[in-house]
């Protein structure tokens, strides 16, 4: 079978699958993006038909991101939570439907202009490829304290990276000790699966349930559906005006080559200098969603190939989080040696699969989000429940760590994800400041302690 066909059909599975779990409102990217995609890894997809559907997974789930957000004033993820004022400043309005048109027309577009611009800056950045490799350990530890500086947890974070490096070496010298190999997978899963397992660990704790309860069952009241194209696929360059897709365009392509910047971070800042130029409460909502929108898939997309094409170790918040098993899933794909996607395609293969992957996403779930989004969100409140998606994604966790190591696998990731997520949850150490000591953690000890 042809590889191109090898990887359409993963880029088929990767938006509809994402396509439904982005109308799940609260869903982390982090905690659903790495256990689906190692477990695409690890039963043998071709790395071409790995990366089609990574690159239709990230598109689809930031497109039906966005109907939660709009339509009922959620966050659909983590990268949505900037975009909740002016969504409910139109719902306000009683414009939502508004809201998500000009949402996710914006990141169609924010799509198709940040893979040529990160594979051509990926190509670029490749010349000090060397460098970044032998100096990785030192990388990765300036990287964490400027992630965790910059952070909502900031003095905290900067606080537990030592604490965090010895415990994650600890546990990998317990684990080298008892099957004479070192763990990534476990890792990896125990920081992405943390916040929602300290909400299970909340919820079971009489002293600290209270944070999670509510006196009384949340209620949303949907706007009624209207359509102003003609036929199932529309035109986003119609949906959006002149000057709202030459503000997406621009702010879309500068924030791709800040591919060492937050994805929240970056969207909040070109949604607020968008804003700040726009005047009226309409013109400025709307304008200013289509731009963050835009952001948050160009910020995704970049940061996740940048670094794979250039130096294929993770070097930026993406990398670190939902794109981590792109660059780390022993045996399969590894940092050190490096040998992952950018030893095994080429730039022109990223642009070519990361083409086929983000066309067949906005085929598939821009049409879906435009014509069905009311119905969808009406299903997803009756009949999904959260605590369900939850729970499916800690077993899929449970099995994949149980895959690498057995038991020791399983009990390292739920340890992980205890402290990931409580740190994460309480102080506000996110998994991105998480993700950056875990690589650094042998460097630092090697520093202060000589081990």
């Amino acid at each position: 079978m042809s590889i191109y066909l090898i990887a359409l059909l993963f880029a088929l599975l990767g938006a509809a699958i994402f396509t439904v779990i982005g109308l799940i409102s609260g869903t982390d990217e982090t905690a659903i993006m790495v256990p689906i995609t190692l477990l695409v890894i690890l039963l043998g997809a071709p790395p071409e038909g790995v990366f089609a559907f990574f690159m239709a997974g990230v598109l689809a789930k930031h497109l039906t991101h966005a109907v939660p957000t709009a339509l009922l004033g959620i966050p659909g993820d983590t990268t949505a939570v900037p975009l909740i004022d002016h969504a409910n400043t139109l719902r306000r309005l009683g414009m939502p439907h508004v809201a998500l048109r000009k949402m996710i027309s914006g990141g169609v577009i924010g799509a198709f202009i940040a893979l040529p611009t990160a594979v051509l800056l990926g190509q670029f950045l490749g010349q000090f490829a060397d460098f970044f490799k032998s100096s990785s350990g030192i990388i990765f530890t300036l990287a964490a304290i400027l992630i965790a500086f910059f952070s909502k947890g900031k003095w905290a974070s900067l606080l537990i990276i030592i604490p965090f490096a010895f415990f994650i070496k600890a546990l990998d010298s317990v684990s080298f000790a008892m099957l004479d190999k070192h763990l990534s997978i476990t890792f990896f899963l125990g920081i992405a699966i943390g916040p929602m397992f300290s909400n299970i660990l909340m919820a079971a704790s009489p002293v600290a349930k209270n944070d999670l309860t509510r006196s009384k069952q949340n209620q949303y009241n949907l706007a009624p559906e209207t359509k102003s194209w003609k036929g199932y696929f529309p035109n986003p360059f119609k949906i959006l005006s002149k000057r709202q897709t030459i503000f997406t365009s621009i702010t879309t392509f500068l924030s791709s080559l800040t591919f060492v910047f937050s994805p929240v971070g970056m969207t909040s800042l070109m949604g607020e200098i968008v804003g700040s130029r726009t005047k009226g409460a309409y013109k400025k909502s709307t304008t200013s969603l289509t731009v963050m929108n835009g952001v948050t898939e160009s910020t995704y997309i970049a940061e996740a190939i940048i670094p794979l094409i250039a130096f294929g170790i993770p070097l930026s918040p993406v990398a670190l989080g939902p794109a981590s098993p792109l660059f780390n899933a022993p045996p399969i794909f590894t940092v050190d040696p490096v040998n992952n996607l950018h030893t095994l395609m080429s730039s022109w293969d990223f642009f070519i699969f990361g083409l086929i992957g983000i066309s067949v996403a906005a085929l598939i779930a821009y049409p879906f989000a435009m014509n069905y989004a009311r119905k969808a969100s009406v299903l997803v409140l009756k009949y999904i429940s959260q605590e369900a998606i939850v729970a499916m994604f800690i077993g899929l966790a449970f099995l994949l760590a149980y895959n690498e190591a057995q038991l020791l696998g399983v009990v390292l990731t739920f340890t992980v994800a205890t402290v990931g997520g409580l740190l994460n949850r309480i102080l506000g150490v996110g998994a991105g400041v998480q993700f950056m000591v875990f690589y650094a953690s042998s460097w630092i000890m090697l520093q202060l302690f000589g081990i």
